[in-house]
């Protein structure tokens, strides 16, 4: 007798086009990731478009192109210093000294343009390698000497806000006078440059989706539907285009004195880093290796990792994104004072990474987390600013979001250890 043949599920349709799983497998996929505790940025995304909304209904002011540009280039001091921190916080460290750091790389920016007539390219270099000498010093002191990073940034945030007031003889306001830096935070992409920055922007994000996608089909991997590359990319295409009409409408409120439109400038800086750091995390092995040393710092080192070289790197990084924070901060306030990166700057910059997704614990994070934060904040504090609201309860407000960002990060890693 021949044994019963038992009959075979059927499989699950697939896109034959691109040999990889169909749309809805994705989509079913994703609903299992997020049920197992893997949220990614999707609390971030959600809580922009419920706070945009309010606040739109509420103050129909806060969708003007003016408001837009604002929110822009306030939030960008910020976001890139949370950039940074992402770096650090992925590894499951802290650094409580980048808003000062940014301070007294702003202060050796603007007393080199200023008092020594440097030019600008060279006072920006200087002030990056003063950024990456506190990331060596600090990195230093935490990977090699042992001492916790808590204590290590605290010790340093006290010591750096004594810095800034030497360098700025107890409290001298440099003003900033360079065409150059003052533009960073302050002029506009033409219109037309506008467009033409967002269509490379759609052209290189669809190349980079359709690489990744054959890249995992090369190593016999389920690649990325097209459906999904198409709907991925006309979400750029249909976000992007809305941004860069809005900002290319007139912004100023006395045509006859001088003309306001165009994307701000600070946008695609932030871009490019944003793009150098997500490749740098993503798609090399320094940045798997961040990874590794923040799930398990002695497996990665069992595994033959210099953990040590990657930690003092991570902080390096930091301060050097720090020390790009205090140049736009120099730019968008035409000056330094002793109060450049100092006040919220830490806070705002650490709310940003962790509201957008980056966890506290370490091993679970990306670039993008900083952005999508940082907009979240900014949206907050704009918007209360448009309410009516004190600075106090702007405060109370962002840190209850903080709280809560911290608390469903707590709560997806219980529920991916239970899963």
């Amino acid at each position: 007798m021949t044994a019963a043949v038992a009959p075979q599920k059927p499989e699950r349709p697939t896109d034959s086009a691109a040999g990889s799983p169909g749309l809805a497998d994705v989509g079913r996929g994703y609903l299992e990731k997020v049920r197992a505790g893997e949220l990614g940025a999707l609390p971030a995304v959600a809580g922009l478009v419920v706070l945009c909304v309010f606040f739109a209904l509420l103050r129909p002011v806060f969708l003007s192109n003016l408001n837009f540009a604002n929110l822009l280039t306030q939030s960008a001091g910020s976001i890139a210093i949370a950039m940074g921190l992402v770096f650090v916080l992925l590894l499951g460290e802290i650094d409580l000294s980048a808003g000062y750091a940014s301070g007294v790389c702003a202060a050796v920016l603007a007393i080199l343009l200023t008092d020594h007539g440097w030019p600008w390219y060279a006072a920006v270099a200087a002030a990056m390698l003063t950024g990456a000498v506190i990331g060596l010093l600090l990195g230093t002191l935490v990977a090699k000497v042992g001492i916790p990073s808590f204590v290590v940034t605290l010790a340093a945030f006290l010591g750096f806000q004594g810095v800034v007031l030497i360098l700025l003889k107890e409290g001298t306001n440099v003003s900033v006078k360079d065409p150059t830096i003052l533009a960073v935070a302050n002029d506009n992409l033409s219109p037309v440059l506008g467009w033409v920055l967002l269509a490379g922007c759609v052209v290189g994000y669809a190349a980079l989706q359709l690489r990744r996608s054959r890249d995992r089909l090369g190593r016999g991997l389920a690649g990325t539907p097209v459906a999904l590359l198409a709907l991925r990319t006309g979400a750029v295409v249909l976000l992007g285009g809305a941004a860069v009409y809005l900002l290319n409408q007139e912004r100023s409120r006395n045509v006859i004195v001088s003309s306001l439109k165009g994307v701000p400038i600070v946008v695609p800086v932030i871009g490019a880093l944003l793009l150098l750091g997500t490749f740098a995390l993503q798609r090399t092995g320094f940045g798997l290796h961040i990874y590794a040393v923040g799930g398990s710092a002695e497996a990665a080192r069992r595994a033959g990792i210099n953990v040590a070289f990657i930690r003092t790197a991570a902080f390096v990084i930091c301060s050097c994104l720090a020390a790009v924070g205090g140049i736009i901060a120099a730019s968008r306030g035409n000056s330094v004072d002793p109060n450049t990166g100092g006040s919220n700057v830490l806070l705002l910059a650490v709310g940003s990474a962790v509201i957008g997704g980056t966890s506290l614990f370490g091993g679970r994070g990306r670039e993008v987390d900083a952005v999508l934060g940082g907009l979240v904040v900014a949206v907050i504090q704009n918007g209360m600013g448009l309410m009516g609201y004190s600075s106090g309860v702007k405060y109370a407000v962002t840190g209850s979001v903080l709280l809560v960002a911290a608390g469903v990060d707590a709560m997806s890693r219980r529920r991916s250890a239970q899963r």
